[in-house]
């Protein structure tokens, strides 16, 4: 597949450095969009997902347009088999314009890389539903049945990838860099290997990879591959002519990151505009990562249109599990702390900050500041949903970055706090969230990362005591596997409040709910602990 030929912006740059104002090339016709041109071809043979092989150099052609009067005229020379590199988080941000123009075109056996694959018919589900992968790496699963049962059925292979590690690993090939270190998935079936890529209820037939890990400061790191890609495909709010790009709110997600790793980036445009059109401050991606633009066409969904409760409805008087739960954890968030919330009871949190307290939520998709959720349909926008992949809104003084840089200030330890569900969590702060072997099984998503920095970041898991089988959640060993080891610090049910030590192991109950007492909540753990000398209430 030959790299669309670029705009001759650069060499007059060159040449006229003197003029600041004319280093853009003069304003194309808008009236016609470029037509194929007959070049020699360039060969994109699939490139691997990883780099166990060296993959072959990508030459770049310049001059000419980047833009094309279609999707199917700009996916034209892709080829079966190759790596695709799909933007979005849920289907916020999705190239819907370009997969479906994939799907057109009846590619197969093609590999996919995304945070996850889609829902219904659209974004990658399209592909998935009717068997074009052949593979696909994600951090989530999510709503996807068809490819759920594709994979519990060995059909396609399934790479789970956490969140953010996905994210440097975009990075890292768009940089150049062949591997790095992280923390994130540490002690965990991540590093050993053990989740297979394919498999049947009969056999595995694709074992997963094991990870080199090695210590740093005391503390151990698995080592990552970059993940470069043939194509990548994005959807951007504006782009001119020249490829600079523009993203709303959380379609950054990956956006950029991918546009950088791949040997070919093509975008769909809400709005292609002149060269100078968009100031140079507001530009997300400069138009040397893009080779190719087309009008976007696909209207925009959002995955689940989430809205605010009436306040008469939103807090009962009657406070149910969850809500207690929600009610207590929200003593966790502290004036001024930068927070993140789970999905599920976690979210619930943010109701009950108390009123004067200033907690800025932290969404992983790329949200610092995150607002509760939109009064009407109206007011609610496809390009700004949280972790969910619900629709939200923003507080004054929120930002909104790709995921490299959300999972950068997570892993380094810049968030305070981070509130998660848990299947199981165990008396030394074990925790185990994302599977349950032969039930459930979505992938990890965000949360490796999120516990990956415990010492910086007090992880507070928030839950129910016990499952709907009544088995506590509560244990003194996991069964399942793990999302991190040792990572707890704080346990809250419906029925008590555990303290962890990490460091020598054990817990120490430190409250109860009102109306509950020890000898309840012992009969309904499964693990042993230390009764506190001042036990409290909630």
């Amino acid at each position: 597949m030959a790299a669309r030929p670029r705009s001759v912006v650069l060499l007059r740059a060159s040449i006229q450095c003197h003029t600041f104002h004319r280093w853009a090339a003069p304003r194309p016709n808008l009236g016609h969009y470029a037509k194929p041109v007959t070049r020699p071809s360039i060969s994109l043979s699939r490139r691997h997902y990883s780099i166990d092989r060296k993959p072959e150099p990508a030459t770049k052609s310049r001059g000419g347009s980047k833009v094309f009067r279609s999707a199917d005229e700009a996916i034209a020379d892709l080829e079966d088999g190759q790596v695709i590199l799909s933007a979005g988080f849920g289907l916020c941000g999705v190239a819907e314009t370009l997969i479906q123009a994939i799907h057109r075109k009846g590619l197969k056996n093609l590999t996919a890389v995304s945070n996850n694959a889609g829902s219904g018919s659209h974004g990658l589900a399209l592909l998935t539903q009717d068997g074009r992968l052949d593979r696909i790496i994600l951090s989530y699963l999510g709503s996807n049945k068809s490819l759920e049962k594709q994979y519990l059925t060995g059909k396609i292979a399934v790479e789970l990838c956490p969140q953010g590690t996905l994210a440097e690993r975009l990075r890292a090939a768009g940089a150049g860099i062949p591997a790095f270190y992280t923390a994130t998935g540490g002690k965990t079936f991540i590093e050993t290997g053990e989740i297979p890529s394919r498999f049947t209820p009969e056999a595995v037939l694709e074992k997963g990879k094991p990870r080199e890990t090695r210590i740093f400061n005391g503390k151990a790191y698995v080592m990552e591959h970059a993940l470069p890609g043939d194509v990548a495909i994005l959807r951007a709010w504006k782009v001119d002519e020249a490829g600079n790009c523009v993203f709303k709110y959380t379609t950054k997600t990956y956006a950029g990151l991918m546009a950088k790793a791949a040997r070919v980036a093509i975008v769909e445009a809400e709005h292609i505009v002149p060269i100078g059109s968009i100031d140079p401050d507001s530009v997300d991606l400069p138009g040397i990562f893009i080779d190719r633009i087309v009008p976007a066409t696909a209207p925009k969904k959002a995955e689940i249109v989430k809205l605010a409760q009436p306040e008469s409805s939103a807090k009962s008087d009657v406070m149910d599990s969850r809500n207690r739960i929600a009610k207590r954890a929200a003593k966790e968030l502290k004036d001024g702390f930068y927070v993140n919330l789970g999905v599920g009871i976690p979210t619930l949190a943010a109701s009950y900050v108390p009123e004067g307290t200033q907690v800025w939520l932290q969404s992983e998709n790329g949200i610092l500041g995150m607002g509760p959720y939109p009064q009407s349909e109206e007011e609610a926008d496809p390009d700004l949903v949280n972790a969910g992949k619900e629709t939200v809104t923003l507080l004054p003084g929120a930002a909104t970055f790709d995921s490299a840089e959300s999972f950068g200030m997570i892993r380094g330890g810049h968030v305070d706090v981070s509130i998660l569900g848990a299947f199981q969590v165990s008396a030394t702060g074990d925790l185990a969230n994302y599977m349950i072997p032969g039930k459930v099984f979505k992938g990890m998503g965000g949360a490796m990362d999120l516990v990956s920095n415990p010492d910086q970041t007090k992880i507070v898991v928030a839950t129910e005591h016990v499952d709907k089988n009544g088995r506590s959640k509560i244990v003194q060993d996991c069964k399942l596997p793990l999302t991190g080891k040792g990572v707890v610090s704080t346990i809250i049910t419906d029925l008590a409040v555990f303290q962890v030590d990490r460091v020598k192991g054990g817990l120490t109950l430190t409250e109860v709910a009102e109306g509950v007492n020890v000898e309840t909540v012992k009969a309904k753990t499964n693990a042993e602990f230390a009764v506190a000398k001042n036990l409290g209430t909630f």
